[in-house]
């Protein structure tokens, strides 16, 4: 490893649902493999390589639990669902009485889930129909809170986490009346005590699960008459344009307790996440990072790469680790757009590392990169699979394995073989 008289700084350009498997189309590649990416493949074939298992057992493979995993949190001791992490980025404190739940607008058709954007509705129209709904259905115990694009947040006080929720990503042309909300089994007639911020119990208690299950499946049918009623919608269905014709809660949990990066790792003392994303920017905020907000960042293939890359940069020079995160391959894989998916690896590719790896390659200051998906979002599937992504990691001086391309068969064959979760982590932060 370089010797330098300066202390390394570490980045990591994360593509969430960037892996795939191997489609026909493209004569039995991965997008990976198919698409042009001269500096990933640059930067794995001059650094080092493998594959990371980012889901623990027990766990389904959303983002919120990979990329608290690749930050090196042990899930079974922080995680709360994606809500918290929302409610944390939105810049909504949580009370003990509070359970936080995402509330994506979706889009409903003879009776099946079409798509879980709303139609790819913009934070400006979400934020209308998040009011209209607050408006009709919230009251001191049930309040809904704008977020970004179709992900929002629903806060029901004294309402249960021990619910069943469907992911509707994970559920495309499935009927959605078989996936409302049940209790978790043994929570249908339990109440929870509730801990207040110094640990112990307030005297108070949670619903049941299986009243949050009826509330919770309430809201939902209420808000699909409400949504077909809106202007909006009016408007959007006139067109034949898809729609955000219901609500559908998920993810549900309370305030978690983590420890920040810098109480885990020495090595970091300040840091930044760059996201789009909610959940990825409240993951953040529990982790003591400073949360950079780009204009024009959108989370989607049209995001403002050159900005977010330039923002990562300018954190680099005063900061010790970046947490850069791109969502619209993921998006792509959930729309089954295989062409847009290819393109938006090759932005990030083009656009996010080969302007942040020509700035760095000339700073006396050491930085080491690291590249990698959270989980794959195939095209053909439409849905997260719980299987390990490539990685790659490097830095001036690095002595490199064989592996001479990144994608997912390349990387089989990486020195760091297969890390799991926390490993990963523990691993970048030892050069």
């Amino acid at each position: 490893m370089e010797r330098t008289g300066y202390t390394m700084k570490h980045i990591i350009i994360l593509g969430d649902g960037m892996a795939d498997h191997a489609v026909q189309r493209l004569g039995g590649k991965t997008l990976l493999q198919y698409a042009q990416t001269p500096y990933m493949d640059l930067l794995a074939k001059k650094g080092k390589t493998g594959r990371l298992i980012t889901v623990p057992d027990g766990f389904l493979p959303g983002s919120e639990v990979a990329n608290t995993a690749i930050m090196g949190y042990d899930l079974n001791q922080v995680y709360e669902g994606r809500g918290p992490l929302e409610a944390a980025s939105i810049g909504y404190s949580m009370q003990p009485e509070d359970m936080a739940i995402r509330c994506n607008f979706i889009y409903l058709s003879d009776g099946k889930i079409i798509t879980h954007n709303g139609g790819n509705i913009s934070t400006e129209n979400g934020d209308i129909l998040i009011k209209y709904l607050n408006d009709k259905l919230g009251n001191e115990h049930i309040k809904f809170i704008t977020g970004i694009q179709y992900r929002h947040l629903l806060v029901l006080k004294y309402a249960s986490k021990h619910v069943i929720c469907a992911p509707p990503h994970d559920h495309p042309n499935q009927e959605w009346k078989q996936l409302l909300v049940k209790s978790e089994k043994g929570w249908e007639n339990k109440h929870e005590p509730i801990i207040g911020s110094d640990g112990h119990p307030t005297g108070d208690v949670r619903m049941t699960g299986q009243e949050t299950a009826n509330l919770i499946n309430d809201l939902i049918l209420k808000s699909q008459k409400l949504l077909r009623e809106h202007p909006y919608n009016i408007a959007k269905a006139a067109r034949n344009e898809r729609q955000a014709n219901s609500i559908w809660p998920w993810s549900g949990g309370y305030r978690p307790s983590m420890k920040t990066l810098m109480q885990m790792y020495p090595q970091i003392k300040t840091g930044s996440v760059i996201s789009a994303v909610d959940l990825i920017r409240g993951i953040g905020h529990y982790a003591g990072l400073d949360i950079v907000k780009v204009p024009g960042a959108t989370g989607l293939a049209n995001t403002n790469y050159e900005g977010k890359a330039q923002a990562a940069i300018d954190c680099l020079k005063s900061q010790d680790f970046v947490y850069l995160h791109l969502e619209a391959t993921d998006e792509a894989g959930h729309d089954g757009d295989l062409e847009l998916k290819i393109k938006a690896i090759q932005y990030l590719d083009h656009r996010i590392i080969e302007p942040i790896l020509k700035e760095i390659t000339n700073w006396k200051e050491p930085v080491c990169i690291a590249v990698l998906p959270d989980h794959p979002t195939p095209v053909e599937i439409r849905t997260h699979v719980k299987e390990p992504v490539p990685f790659l990691i490097w830095h001036k001086g690095i002595i490199p394995d064989s592996v001479q391309q990144y994608d997912e068969i390349s990387c089989v064959n990486g020195e760091y073989g297969i890390l799991h979760l926390q490993e990963f982590m523990d691993t970048f932060m030892k050069y």
